[in-house]
């Protein structure tokens, strides 16, 4: 056996989202459109007798903070798939923001310890794993499906095995500013506000990216998701002619083009995102 492996997912923001509950866990999840970002989650896995998670945001390149010492998610993902491993997750992007980031994490992880410990898990397994631990933990509905490519995406069906379009975003530049996290889980299972979702949601397909902003930025208003904190951050963007939106779910604001950076530099430091060109991937065993 190798002595680790490193996998790396990216991650994703949601624009606009429903949720739908399948009469399975592979068929349940939402529907909505997204973008995959070229930030996301690595996952460096290494053999052990019990299993152990460390979750860590990188300060720089070469300095990186412990936040967490355990991630259920992970724990009962590696318990499925029939190991133990010691695992180290990294991110140089906020969790719990709205970026995606627990399924980034699984996928990543998942692929590195299918690759190390030689499980034999297609892409689709790995996925259809994650996904289930997702919908288990309330830490997410549609993310795991997004992040098996790159794009600007919209999923038409809910599940893992649902049917998704992808918009080419080459050359595509964003900027993101987090004022930190909404509980995925308190808006997920709470009856109101799914319903008001489900009234704000919009089953088109974003024909460019501005039309995703649209699109995204109609059901953030008529959600009621918008938290107070980013609402002048969204309202300078509107000044400026930005495109701009929430980050399902978080108290961020994500935005469109070259000048969004700067606009959104007045409430804090943003970060370049530009989009990913493909989904979770293994990057190496040793």
């Amino acid at each position: 056996m190798a002595e680790s492996a490193v996998g790396f997912s990216p991650g994703h923001i949601s624009g606009y989202f429903r949720r739908f509950d399948g009469d399975s866990m592979e068929s349940t999840g939402s529907c909505g459109g997204g973008i995959v970002i070229d930030k996301g989650v690595y996952a460096v896995v290494t053999p052990a007798r019990e299993t152990s998670v460390s979750v860590n945001v990188a300060r720089s390149a070469d300095e990186d903070t412990c936040i967490a010492r355990t991630s259920p998610p992970i724990e009962y993902a590696l318990e499925r798939l029939g190991v133990t491993a010691t695992v180290k997750t990294i991110t140089s992007l906020p969790p719990g923001a709205g970026f995606g980031l627990s399924a980034a994490a699984l996928l990543a992880t998942l692929t590195a310890a299918n690759a190390l410990f030689e499980t034999g898990l297609t892409d689709d397994a790995i996925a259809r794993l994650a996904h289930i631990s997702e919908l288990e933990h309330q830490t997410g509905l549609g993310d795991v499906a997004a992040c098996t490519g790159g794009g600007i995406v919209c999923r038409k069906e809910p599940g893992i095995s649902s049917s998704i379009i992808r918009m080419n975003g080459s050359g595509v530049t964003l900027s993101a500013l987090s004022y930190g996290g909404l509980s995925t889980a308190d808006v997920i299972t709470s009856p109101a506000q799914m319903a008001r979702v489900k009234e704000a949601y919009s089953a088109e397909c974003a024909k460019s990216p501005q039309d995703f902003f649209r699109i995204s930025r109609e059901f953030a208003e008529k959600s009621g998701l918008i938290p107070e904190e980013i609402r002048p951050i969204l309202d300078a963007c509107d000044e400026h002619g930005i495109p701009a939106s929430m980050t399902m779910l978080g108290k961020g604001v994500f935005a469109l083009g070259d000048q969004s950076f700067s606009v959104l530099s007045e409430f804090g430091i943003p970060c370049e995102l530009h989009v990913a060109e493909e989904g979770f991937r293994l990057i190496e065993v040793k």
